[in-house]
């Protein structure tokens, strides 16, 4: 996008907004840090990835004193006052995989937040709820200006209050090369506070650290158990490169085209009680997490049954049938993890810190997780109990960190021909702990909280994040190949009911 440029929207109900800096380049200083390998990745020529933050207010937001907080709480970190230029050492190879460098430059906080004049008949024939969605589509269609710092914030005050219990909706937009969802969260966490307490920070979520091995251990179960993650480690990184170069997912109503990356995305979030989520893991004895991707495998397996079956019936819609999944259905995801020695969301002056083991940046790893997509209608708990399994496979394996470490070899030995995220797989999956409590965020009331990407090579993404009493599932969908993504949404929510039900029934 080119300076004094406007957003140019597509929808009708949208306004353009003014964007652009009016020199981009007279306020610039010396090169600064280099832009690190994964960040690289995320401009690779053809596409970029960026982060979307949804934030909805219980109250509206008025723009001076937003802007106000904004300018004090982000323009105090270098990446933020930043923008990328090709390092002077370097020219474009016809891939475009030339190094970049971080550099200073002055920021106009009016480039940067911007508050669309909407009217009320802009949301009265539509709804407030299609409205924000319809906007959130629109600007994951654009790119960002490269002539100043790669972020932006939309900040939508409405005129009724949404289904999420929100008066005003805030749109985060980051490039990826910024950080990590951990980096950006550790970051949101510093300027937020608690509802309860206008004074304090919201708590840090604790991990518990593995237990380590005991001396009494034996030799010959601490070998096995060595074997056991070299093992799976070679395995999973020989699939890992054969999904990379060849291995291809079965063609199903979820899977995108190889350049879905360039469509914009339908952005939704559906809350349901992490009560329930809690209940069922006390039940069956898993994890959070295990609970979390039983539900999806659930709820991916409900609507391509039924998917399926509308294409048998020559696309009449089927109810309540079972029995129209192919038998051998190759369905996987890209599943990221945080690869930093120390987990969870660390204080953000600890991350900025160069020798910190939390460090900001892209510190992501990724490891493909095969779903199998069947009806288990007879024991819904099995999708539970079989995630428990996958994500045991998972964690004895170090299939996250080789693929880390061989992206960076591929990306500086042959450039961006040769590297990239595979996109052979269906989906991509991810998940955050969020704030425990509810929170303020400079000073008004937040209803939802919830982030997930746009510019990603597939056509489903889910992202998993808690707040406060719910867990929120939000979908990053493209709408040439997934028509109809809040159907998803309701298989999610139909299938945590289903296996809540299954566990009250064996709690008995």
């Amino acid at each position: 996008m080119e300076a004094n440029t406007t957003f140019e929207f597509q929808s009708p109900l949208l306004k353009p907004i003014k964007t652009g800096l009016e020199n981009p380049t007279k306020d610039h200083v010396e090169l600064g840090d280099p832009l690190s390998p994964m960040a690289r990745l995320f401009h690779r020529p053809g596409s970029s990835l960026y982060i979307m933050g949804l934030l909805g207010s219980k109250t509206t937001i008025d723009p001076h004193h937003f802007k106000a907080g904004v300018e004090s709480a982000f323009l105090a970190y270098p990446r933020f006052t930043s923008l990328l230029v090709p390092d002077k050492k370097d020219t474009f190879a016809s891939d475009g995989s030339a190094k970049m460098r971080w550099v200073k430059t002055k920021v106009d906080i009016d480039q940067h937040v911007f508050f669309p004049k909407i009217e009320p008949k802009d949301t009265s024939h539509v709804g407030v709820d299609k409205f924000v969605e319809e906007y959130t589509r629109e600007i994951t269609g654009i790119s960002m200006d490269m002539s100043k710092p790669l972020w932006d914030v939309h900040v939508l005050n409405l005129d009724k209050m949404t289904t999420q219990g929100a008066m005003a909706v805030a749109l985060f937009r980051f490039h990826h090369s910024l950080g990590d969802g951990t980096s950006l969260m550790s970051l949101f966490m510093s300027f937020t506070r608690k509802a309860s307490d206008p004074n304090a920070k919201p708590s840090l979520p604790v991990f518990s650290k593995r237990k380590p091995h005991t001396y009494s251990m034996s030799k010959i179960h601490k070998f096995l158990s060595s074997l056991r993650l070299l093992w799976n480690t070679l395995v999973d990184v020989l699939n890992l490169l054969a999904t990379a170069f060849f291995l291809d997912d079965t063609s199903n109503p979820l899977k995108g085209p190889k350049d879905a990356r360039q469509s914009p995305r339908r952005i939704i979030l559906k809350s349901v009680p992490l009560e329930d989520i809690k209940f069922v893991k006390n039940i069956t004895k898993t994890t959070l997490n295990d609970v979390v991707m039983g539900v999806i495998e659930s709820a991916l397996s409900r609507y391509l049954n039924r998917k399926y079956g509308e294409i048998n019936q020559g696309g009449n819609k089927v109810k309540n049938s079972i029995g129209n999944l192919p038998q051998k259905l190759r369905f996987r995801a890209t599943m990221y993890f945080n690869i930093r020695a120390v987990q969870g969301i660390q204080a953000v002056e600890n991350m900025i810190n160069k020798d910190s083991l939390a460090r900001w940046g892209n510190q992501l790893g990724y490891v493909i997780y095969p779903f199998k997509i069947m009806m288990r209608d007879n024991n819904p708990l099995d999708y539970v109990y079989r995630a428990q399994t996958m994500m045991h496979r998972k964690k004895a394996s170090m299939e996250s960190y080789f693929s880390y470490h061989i992206g960076r070899f591929f990306l500086n030995a042959f450039g961006f021909k040769v590297a990239s995220i595979p996109v052979n797989p269906t989906m991509w999956f991810s998940n955050m702990i969020g704030p425990q409590e509810e929170i303020t965020i400079f000073g008004y009331p937040v209803a939802y909280l919830g982030c997930t990407c746009f510019g990603q090579t597939v056509a489903l993404m889910i992202h998993v994040m808690s707040y406060a009493d719910n867990l929120n599932f939000i979908l990053s969908t493209d709408d040439d190949v997934i028509s109809d993504p809040h159907e998803i949404c309701n298989d999610l929510e139909q299938s945590l009911k289903v296996i809540k039900m299954a566990a009250v029934a064996k709690k008995k």
